[in-house]
Order: structure tokens, then C-alpha cells, then sequence
């Protein structure tokens, strides 16, 4: 799970601390991704006490100064104990009962080392699955400077898997009116 941005354009309130639901919006989007995954982590990079209260480990990235999503990336593939990172944003509170599954196939089924969702207009670069073995090529471009996922990713052998049937589930919360417009579409703390 990441949680590790600034939330700048969020005012500098860390999204994934919101109160959404019945609960804050990362335990939201914990609780529709757990029954999906072996394991959680949670990458923040700021109030990790509040984050190690649902129960997971909370990792921050290797890098300072908020250096982006690979950052987080790298931190889930040193501290996981499986051969499959799934990757997802702390502020994204519509998540499929099926997502992993989706990318999983698709990973299979093209023999990938990661696989990344599309909603059918534009790839979602922080929705994917990434195999154990790009670990070595993401310090590798980290360590080089790189900080663009979409720069990245073609240095590997991905997929991308179509979601278009789901757009919403790309569906995030960046602003204040994205927050407002997210709670008053349903979800009501």
C-alpha cells in the first residue's frame, strides 16, 4: 500500500489518515485489498505510528525526500516476503473484489515480470504486480536517477492488463473536492 507521498495538492494532510467510512481511507482500502493478498505493507514516509495502528508493517522508502512511487516500489520488494508485489494507492477507495486476480492472470498468462492495470484511455502505473526479480533493475534505475514508472516499466518484461470495464476503480482522491465529491457519492464517515 502506498502512502508515502506529500499530499500536496491535499494541503499537506496525509490522505491515507482521512477520515472516510467508519474508519480512516487507508483502512477502507486495507480492508477491500486483504482478502486479496498473503501479506500488507504499508509504505509511509511520515505518521507511522498512526499507520502501524492497523496492524501491518509500515515501511518508508530507502530514499529521501519523497523521491516518488518507484521509491515506495523498492521499499515493498526489500521488505516483502513473497515473490509478487502488488502495488496501490493509499487514496483510491474503489477497489475491484478482483483485482489482484486480474493481474495475476494476465502476468501468467504473458509470462511478464509485471503487469500493470489500464483503465481503457490510460495505464494506472501505480495499480500492478511486480515479480521479486526487478528488484535488482529498480535500484539499479534508482540509483541512475529515474523517477518516472512509465519510463521504467518498459526496461522490464510488463503487460498491461484492460480494466476498462472498471474505470472507477482508478478513481482517486487528490484535492479537497476530490475528497468531498468521494464522500458525497457514498461513502460517509
Amino acid at each position: 500500500m502506498l502512502a508515502g507521498g506529500k499530499s500536496r495538492r491535499m494541503g499537506g494532510n496525509d490522505k491515507g489518515l482521512l477520515p472516510f467510512g467508519n474508519g480512516l481511507l487507508v483502512g477502507h482500502v486495507i480492508d477491500a485489498i486483504r482478502p486479496q493478498v498473503g501479506a500488507v505493507l504499508i509504505s509511509a514516509n511520515r505518521n507511522h505510528e498512526a499507520y502501524r495502528d492497523f496492524g501491518y508493517p509500515v515501511i518508508s522508502d530507502p530514499l529521501d525526500d519523497f523521491q516518488g512511487p518507484l521509491a515506495g516500489f523498492l521499499a515493498g520488494l526489500e521488505n516483502m516476503r513473497t515473490d509478487y508485489l502488488l502495488t496501490l494507492p493509499c487514496d483510491g477507495p474503489f477497489v475491484l473484489p478482483d483485482l489482484a486476480q486480474r493481474l495475476v492472470e494476465g502476468l501468467v498468462a504473458a509470462d511478464a515480470d509485471i503487469a500493470v492495470a489500464h483503465d481503457g484511455k490510460r495505464l494506472q502505473p501505480v495499480y500492478a504486480l511486480l515479480s521479486a526479480k526487478t528488484l535488482g533493475g529498480l535500484r539499479h534505475a534508482l540509483e541512475h536517477g529515474e523517477r518516472k514508472i512509465d519510463r521504467w516499466y518498459p526496461q522490464h518484461n510488463w503487460i498491461t492488463v484492460d480494466f476498462s470495464d472498471a474505470p472507477e476503480q482508478f478513481s482517486n482522491i487528490n484535492t479537497p473536492d476530490d475528497y468531498a465529491n468521494t464522500r458525497e457519492a457514498g461513502f460517509r464517515s
